[in-house]
């Protein structure tokens, strides 16, 4: 599997499920369809191309496609930017006011996952195969999805990097949750791009894991075996503190609610924890791998 964490897959044929329950994902909200036109509006009507008013809201070109489609909420900073770069009219400040969160390019077995990250008051993950979707940088996600199989379109292709990026503004909009993260070795060895796509990776990645509520801890090769290896796992609590847990297969996912085995999960990434690396011990393997890339 490939894109990690239910984003932007279709069901495999014969799920089980409705054919609507299993759409590749929702249209883009009404709200954020007409917030796009009216910055593609603005946009055009100062004169200024996508690449153009890129560079002035210090975002990628791909990012300003993606918020004039409809198909990723803007930060502030965008919507700030955005009003100078077009005269200043207040039209976007007003408009964003009224944006509601769609959830492109989420598979449909992802996004009750996705509903309930956004309300954890705790949040652990362990992956043994990727990066974890909460940590990749906008270029690893892209490199992902470029090899999926069968090809997307762009437009897929963009709905589903936006959607990855979309998610981590969740860490930073909660500065008080605890975020865990349990990564293989291994799974920092593995290449993609350049050099310097590399090194981004690893910036990124310790940008994310760097304020007090975040953990990384790095599973070493030299570890062997654990109890963690039937495959990547993540667990929350809700504000209710009733413990979920997520796994993921190819083109399949499954949310987890039987208290005896979320139980078990619990107890395995706890020992896991115990075998992993020291957090800081972790950072210094990823500042290290990020020296030699």
């Amino acid at each position: 599997m490939d894109s990690v964490e239910g984003e932007g897959r279709t069901a495999p044929a014969g799920a089980g499920a409705g054919a609507g329950e299993w759409e590749r994902e929702p249209h883009p909200s009404d709200s954020l369809r007409t917030f796009g036109a009216v910055v593609q509006a603005l946009r055009e009507h100062a004169g200024l191309s996508r690449e153009e008013f890129a560079d002035i809201v210090r975002f990628s070109k791909h990012t300003v496609a993606s918020v004039e489609l409809g198909r990723r909420m803007p930060d502030d900073s965008f919507v700030e930017r955005g009003e100078q770069a077009t005269g200043g009219t207040g039209a976007l400040r007003k408009a964003s006011r009224h944006l509601t969160r769609g959830e492109p390019g989420l598979a449909a077995w992802f996004r009750r996952w996705a509903r309930l990250e956004r309300e954890a008051v705790s949040l652990c993950t362990y992956e043994c195969r990727l990066v974890p979707g909460l940590l990749q940088s906008e270029a690893y996600a892209r490199a992902l999805f470029e090899n999926r199989i069968p090809l997307l379109t762009d437009e897929q292709l963009e709905a589903q990097v936006e959607a990855r990026l979309e998610r981590q503004r969740m860490m930073r909009e909660r500065p008080t949750v605890p975020f865990s993260f349990i990564v293989e070795e291994h799974v920092l060895w593995r290449r993609f791009g350049d050099a310097e796509a590399m090194r981004g990776l690893f910036d990124h990645v310790l940008e994310l894991t760097a304020p007090r509520n975040v953990t990384l801890q790095v599973v070493p090769l030299e570890a062997g075996l654990h109890p963690c290896l039937d495959g990547p796992v993540q667990v929350l609590e809700t504000p209710e503190g009733r413990r979920l847990a997520y796994s993921e297969g190819q083109e399949n996912g499954r949310l987890i609610s039987d208290p005896k085995e979320v139980r078990l999960l619990c107890h395995r990434y706890e020992t896991l924890r115990s075998q992993a690396l020291h957090p800081k011990e972790s950072r210094a393997l990823l500042e290290r791998l990020r020296g030699e890339a």
